[in-house]
């Protein structure tokens, strides 16, 4: 065996040692996280969004260093926006923490009961998952609100963030060690991947079936696909977010500009950025508002043949538009007829993850609502409330648009599992 070979076969033998001793202690944090009791948890959590606020001036210039790095990579807009850490973003995180620290503690929870003729006592009681695979792309918030929630679902996590934040993550997950430390948690509660190694990834979805439960990827559509072809453990996750806005003919006119733009333009690197907007072609009147309120505020607008006539800097769209998860200021944009036009065009082209209706009429939204088969649908509301803290979550891992387990914003309650209690009084089933 050749010196190449000897290194590769060392380099892989080092891996899996790392790989399984991060399993191994996440099973048994995990173990002793099923039984904690939730004042400690939350003990652990406040003293996390106490040291994040503390080592701020440690944050951004760990942050500083993979911003000019992905900068020497030139990474894209969206992304660098995704990377980017700021005061206002570390005391985002902070207050995450303390808003899941502030939840109810869902693990012991009864969710139903009922008693049998037999006299038996049946509960369905809420439990940890047990040990989560989290595998995300650029965003360093993930690393806070991952652990944080995992924690207060009482599961333990192995976190494996991308190259291009590992500084940021390595100085965020030392402050979520302090706090389960101050508590006298096990510190392996929430461990991350110490090596840029893509091969980790492979490891962690193929080889630690025996330590992992569930994975969660966080990222792009290439990383979300991948996971979910090549993991053996079941994936909750999405694979794009392809959110459309319905403007209705009775949509109020500035309500209908407002709340396009800002499901547009407010953060297109977010999953909940609005990618298509959908006029009702009687609605004329809002047909030019939305136009102009895109345009004006520097959204590249890629629409249909009519839409190319009413205003000249209107793009032209192609097929492969209405399927696109831009993550950049364009949008397309395609007059339908009514409700059931746009009901059609997003059961065709959308990724079940958000959609909007703008409209007036109680029972046009009401249709759209209960037609519209997607993980959040909105009326008279921007896209980019899909987020965990929007709905009262704390934080969220990622958006499922997945229909078993878990759908929508993935919190706390969608970390848990249960299993069934059965008290008896001697019962014997007859033979």
């Amino acid at each position: 065996m050749g010196l190449e070979a000897n290194a590769t076969q060392s380099a892989s033998s080092e891996l899996a040692a790392l790989m399984q001793g991060l399993g191994r202690t996440a099973l048994a944090a995990a173990s002793q996280l099923a039984q904690a009791p939730p004042a400690l948890k939350v003990t652990a959590l406040l003293a996390m969004a106490a040291a994040i606020r503390e080592h701020s001036a440690k944050l951004l210039a760990a942050n500083g260093q993979d911003m000019l790095l992905a900068t020497q990579r030139n990474l894209s807009s969206a992304l660098l926006d995704r990377l980017l850490l700021n005061p206002q973003r570390i005391e985002a995180m902070a207050r995450g923490i303390e808003d899941i620290a502030a939840l109810a503690d869902p693990i012991g929870t009864v969710s139903a009961e009922w008693r049998r003729p037999n006299g038996m006592l049946i509960q369905r009681v809420r439990v940890p998952l047990g040990v989560i695979g989290i595998i995300f792309e650029s965003r360093p918030n993930v690393t806070a609100d991952a652990g944080a929630l995992c924690l207060k679902s009482g599961n333990a996590v192995i976190l494996r963030g991308g190259s291009e934040s590992l500084a940021s993550n390595t100085a965020i997950h030392a402050c979520l060690t302090h706090g389960l430390r101050a508590a006298g948690l096990p510190e392996g509660a929430i461990q991350l991947v110490p090596t840029t190694d893509r091969a980790a990834v492979g490891y962690m979805l193929a080889n630690m079936t025996d330590c992992i439960d569930v994975v969660v990827p966080r990222g792009g559509k290439s990383l979300v696909a991948r996971v979910q072809q090549e993991a053996r453990v079941p994936v909750i996750g999405h694979l794009e977010g392809n959110c459309h806005v319905y403007v209705d003919r009775e949509a109020d006119l500035a309500m209908a500009c407002s709340i396009v733009r800002n499901a547009k333009l407010r953060r297109t690197g977010v999953c909940g950025a609005a990618e298509t907007v959908l006029i009702d072609r009687e609605a004329h009147a809002q047909q030019r508002a939305v136009l102009a309120a895109l345009l004006d505020a520097g959204c590249e607008v890629r629409g249909d043949a009519a839409l190319q006539q009413l205003d000249t800097r209107v793009q032209p769209a192609t097929e492969q538009d209405w399927y696109t998860e831009y993550l950049d200021a364009i949008i397309a944009a395609k007059l339908v007829d009514g409700v059931e036009g746009a009901i059609a065009h997003i059961a065709h082209y959308g990724s079940a993850h958000t959609e909007s209706i703008v409209t007036a009429n109680a029972a046009t939204a009401e249709r759209f609502l209960g037609a519209v088969d997607s993980a959040i649908v909105l009326h008279n509301a921007s896209t980019q409330f899909a987020d965990g803290g929007e709905f009262g979550m704390g934080a969220e891992i990622g958006i499922s648009t997945d229909k078993f387990h878990a759908r929508g914003p993935v919190g706390v309650e969608q970390l848990t599992s249960y299993k069934y209690l059965v008290r008896g009084t001697g019962q014997v089933r007859p033979d």
